[in-house]
């Protein structure tokens, strides 16, 4: 999937943001955190902070570790919660790291890494 955008929606006075997956066909958003929100958002729009965010100093440690991340899974969604996994590549062994979605495609579009998500997660999000 890759990411269509970062919005804001109003419900009973409330602001909550969320960032919008898409595989071209259908669309899953995902309820984010403000600081994630900005994050993803940023990086979606080529800004550059003068300092490093957390995300930006979490790549930079993985370059140095020779650690890139290869791809992101969202894989799994129980109790209104979605799950994903992180994968690592580090001398020659895959490493899963399991992490927030926020967190996970924040740092994907850092690496430029592939974001997946798993076909009945998609397919749920149609029903509807």
């Amino acid at each position: 999937v890759s990411v269509e955008g970062v919005y804001a929606a109003e419900n009973n006075g409330q602001i909550s943001q969320f960032v919008l997956l898409t595989d071209g066909d259908r669309r899953l958003p995902i309820l984010i955190g403000a600081f994630e929100a900005s994050s993803i958002a940023m990086e979606y729009d080529g800004a550059r902070p003068d300092r490093p965010m957390t995300h930006d100093l979490v790549r930079t440690i993985l370059d140095r570790l020779e650690a890139p991340l290869e791809r992101v899974v969202i894989d799994d969604f129980w109790n209104t919660v979605y799950y994903a996994k992180l994968y690592f590549k580090r001398g020659g062994a895959e490493i899963e790291i399991d992490g927030r979605p926020s967190d996970a495609i924040a740092l994907a579009m850092r690496f430029d890494a592939p974001i997946f998500v798993a076909d009945g997660i998609l397919e749920a999000t149609l029903e509807e």
